[in-house]
């Protein structure tokens, strides 16, 4: 149905995570010729610019699907995104909890909030926002591969690698789940395991500085130095953060030290 409007906030959101910009801009023109006072077509149009990171613009476009409709809770959603993106923690956290009083079935609201309480390590905070987001969506990968995440810094390694386990069961391309047990496996000794998940990922992930600064760290475990190096140099070149670079190189002088002494992270 052409003309058909609802759900398409979320069509608009599928073609965000997958970059797909043309597509995204054609949606929001077709929506803003059929019905320029929906909130649909207004979230889709904030949508695409978000993706071009273009954050204050996007969050007029998503409050002015809230003017067209107060209780649009999506539009709330998209809102606390937006700030969040900003780091305006107050502001996210105040939008994802106007779209959980509206649904409180709304999880994408539920794991918004978790969002803030990780990015504030307050992980009990954290773990109890992502289990409600969880119980309403059963079947999510991305959940569980998060409540993991949260869960291994919290300590609870068994649960954590079990959660993964099924994040990958369920989403075998999941390729952040399975770079979070790898970290897990890493951190519990399970070197080979965690080296064979990092090698599969290499092709998936090919820039991610992070997953080659961990596989330097696996080798420099397993005692295979010129590989850690190997690594830890691939991981230099994809352009780090400043800070992580400090980090690598921090690696690299400590290749020769014991295995107690590489507890850096990134």
């Amino acid at each position: 149905d052409r003309f058909r409007l609802q759900d398409l906030e979320i069509y608009s959101t599928v073609l965000w995570h997958m970059k797909k910009e043309t597509d995204l801009m054609y949606l929001a023109h077709e929506l803003m010729a059929i019905d320029r006072f929906s909130p649909e077509a207004w979230c889709v149009l904030g949508n695409c610019f978000s993706l071009q990171k273009e954050h204050e613009t996007a969050l007029q476009f998503f409050q002015r699907a809230l003017q067209l409709d107060p209780r649009f809770t999506y539009a709330h959603t998209l809102c606390g995104h937006e700030y969040f993106a900003n780091e305006d923690f107050v502001n996210s956290l105040r939008c994802y909890r106007n779209a959980i009083r509206i649904d409180a079935q709304h999880y994408n609201a539920w794991y918004g909030i978790g969002q803030i309480y990780y990015k504030q390590e307050k992980y009990e905070m954290t773990e109890y926002h992502y289990r409600r987001a969880l119980e309403i969506n059963r079947n999510s990968s991305v959940l569980r591969c998060c409540l993991g995440k949260t869960l291994h810094k919290m300590g609870c390694t068994d649960e954590a690698l079990e959660l993964l386990d099924e994040a990958v069961t369920r989403d075998p391309k999941n390729a952040i789940a399975k770079y979070e047990r790898a970290v897990v496996l890493f951190s519990i000794g399970h070197l080979v395991e965690a080296l064979q998940e990092l090698e599969s990922l290499k092709d998936i992930a090919p820039r991610e500085p992070n997953l080659f600064f961990l596989l330097g760290k696996t080798c420099k475990r397993l005692g295979r130095i010129d590989q850690a190096m190997a690594h830890f140099c691939v991981a230099l070149d994809l352009k780090p953060s400043s800070a992580d670079i400090g980090v690598i190189k921090s690696q690299i002088e400590k290749l020769k030290l014991p295995d107690s002494d590489d507890s850096d992270d990134i």
